[in-house]
């Protein structure tokens, strides 16, 4: 009989991408993939530590998994417990240990578990330097948009973040397997590619090559209809970069810069080694280059020490930035980094208000973006079918990641159509006449 898996993600792109790559390496040893529910005989649950919130949710779902089945096999995987130093003090809920870059080596692992007596651990010293971990995917659980993960590490050491202890340093994936895994995707009918990373603008800093020249490869590959990037950090915005990207038609005029902070002060105790202008100036150049791009960000609030004048001096830039949409995050102390140890943090309700201010504004600057699309052509990539107000539409997403919906009789799954902007079907979702 077929040995039964259920897996479950916590996290990131990075952490679904190789949740997936776990999923089709058991599905070929002969492994049947089953629910997240009661019954399974194998629980992975692919964990992240990216706050003490992030900890606790990979706790519950370790606990939960062994509810369902007390006599299953549970391997916790990834950040969480390669954040755990000491690993005398994992859960006895869990049966195997998979640290980060120890995921490829998971059917060798679970199937000598066995012969073994006891917990098995399996983390590598990550402050010792690696080599980047192989993983492979020829499908995903998308069926029209392919997450590429090409790189993995960070060197930054934000002072807020505790992910470069628990992912290690900067490793690139090498150019080849990342072309052939596209041109096996495409082959399997992916259209759209998103290349992602833990810090995706070191793609290459370690061997010689550079995230362009990977965009450029990619956009070579017949069959390559669009290419989409994901979190960038604010210094690899050139006029030389987003020429480039400009002259290669299949990238999509989406781009997520991260922020955190929009004032100078508190991006100096953040370590974020870029200043409000410099960012600003990212905004002005890829805006030269692409008509109408939607820019996205990431914000805190409430970072230790961030005073009322702070606040007011990132709301101002977050403002004249003029997003089409801000990700808004209240302050999580997370141990283990320096800010956890500052001084002056802010108090849970100041962060809440801060937060409000810059979700309502947010939302202004969404709904602005999206009315400049209205009579406009559009090109969709069709995904779905959803229910909107009782009736039944086609859902995708345009090339700048707004949402789209429209009728047809016909199957528009992973069909691209250009449509006219009528209106909109719902908050945040444009009707489109194809």
């Amino acid at each position: 009989m077929k040995k039964r898996v259920a897996l479950h993600n916590l996290g990131c792109k990075v952490n679904a991408y190789e949740l997936e790559a776990m999923q089709e390496m058991l599905a070929g040893a002969g492994y049947e993939i089953v629910p997240f529910a009661p019954g399974a005989d194998v629980y992975i649950i692919n964990t992240c530590t990216v706050t003490n919130i992030a900890d606790r949710k990979s706790r519950q779902m370790l606990h939960k998994a062994r509810k369902m089945n007390p006599d299953a096999v549970v391997i916790a995987a990834g950040c969480y417990v390669q954040a755990q130093k000491d690993m005398g003090n994992v859960d006895d809920a869990i049966d195997i240990v998979l640290g980060n870059n120890r995921k490829q080596d998971l059917l060798f692992i679970l199937e000598n578990y066995r012969k073994d007596q006891g917990q098995a651990k399996d983390v590598l010293d990550l402050d010792a330097p690696v080599e980047y971990e192989s993983l492979k995917l020829s499908s995903t659980g998308e069926h029209t948009r392919a997450y590429l993960k090409v790189q993995d590490g960070c060197n930054q050491f934000c002072s807020y973040c505790i992910i470069p202890y628990v992912r290690g340093r900067v490793r690139s994936r090498k150019k080849e397997e990342i072309l052939e895994e596209v041109v096996r995707l495409t082959d399997n009918g992916y259209q759209e590619f998103v290349l992602t990373g833990i810090h995706l603008s070191s793609y290459g800093i370690d061997c010689g090559e550079s995230l362009l020249s990977l965009i450029q490869a990619v956009h070579q590959i017949e069959g390559v209809r669009r290419i989409r990037l994901g979190s960038l950090e604010p210094r690899i915005i050139t006029e030389e970069f987003a020429e480039a990207l400009s002259r290669m038609p299949k990238i999509c005029p989406h781009f997520h810069l991260s922020l955190q902070s929009g004032c100078d002060e508190t991006l100096k105790r953040m370590n974020r080694r870029y200043t409000a202008g410099e960012y600003l100036e990212g905004c002005r150049i890829l805006r030269r280059y692409f008509q109408d791009p939607a820019l996205t960000t990431d914000v805190i609030v409430g970072f230790p020490q961030e005073t009322e004048e702070e606040f007011e001096a990132s709301r101002k830039m977050i403002e004249t930035a003029d997003f089409y949409e801000t990700h808004i995050f209240k302050y999580s102390r997370r141990k283990g980094t320096r800010a956890d140890r500052m001084e002056g943090q802010v108090p849970e309700q100041v962060k809440a208000e801060r937060s409000r201010v810059l979700i309502a504004m947010g939302k202004e600057h969404k709904q602005r973006y999206m009315e400049k699309f209205l009579g406009q052509e559009v090109e969709i990539l069709f995904e779905e079918t959803a229910e909107i107000g009782g009736e039944t539409w086609w859902i995708g997403h345009t090339r700048e990641y707004l949402k789209a919906a429209a009728k047809s009789e016909k199957n528009l799954e992973n069909q691209i159509k250009r449509g006219i902007v009528g209106g909109f079907a719902e908050e945040g979702v444009f009707i489109c006449a194809i």
